[in-house]
């Protein structure tokens, strides 16, 4: 028998989705809240002090190769497989609290990202996408010369 998770949230995420939509919110933004997958890893976005915009998601127990991480037309996604534990039984287990299966999650980035220089790392369960900012779109200092 196959434990699936149930998330009674989902809809609430929809909603948010489209409130989000219909606001114009300008950020990056969560894109498929309907195609998941069976579960759906959290992720933490911000900037850094540098410009960038970076992308933090927990994947703990996976490897390089179950992960894909893709930009297409603006939007960032991010795909995978968590598998289960091959050295434990399914009939084995007592309690599973942990999510497994497929998950896919589709941001979409401003328009001021430079697509082209996206670099993603994974480390200690932690895949980090940086998202470099346009050099046109990062602030600069303009000199004020005086005439005499």
């Amino acid at each position: 028998m196959r434990i699936a998770r149930f998330d009674p949230y989902r809809e609430f995420a929809t909603l948010q989705d489209r409130m989000n939509r219909l606001f114009g919110e300008a950020f990056v933004r969560d894109e498929d809240v309907t195609q998941r997958g069976t579960w759906a890893p959290p992720v933490d976005i911000f900037e850094t002090d540098g410009r960038d915009l970076v992308i933090k998601a927990e994947l703990p127990d996976m490897t390089r190769e179950d992960i894909e991480v893709t930009v297409e037309h603006n939007t960032l996604t991010l795909k995978g497989t968590k598998k289960m534990p091959a050295d434990v039984k399914e009939e084995q287990f007592r309690r599973i609290e942990r999510s497994y299966g497929a998950f896919t999650r589709s941001f979409t980035l401003p328009t001021t990202v430079d697509a082209s220089k996206v670099s993603a790392d994974y480390k200690n369960g932690v895949l980090t996408v940086k998202l470099p900012f346009r050099e046109e779109s990062r602030p600069r200092t303009i000199n004020v010369e005086v005439a005499a």
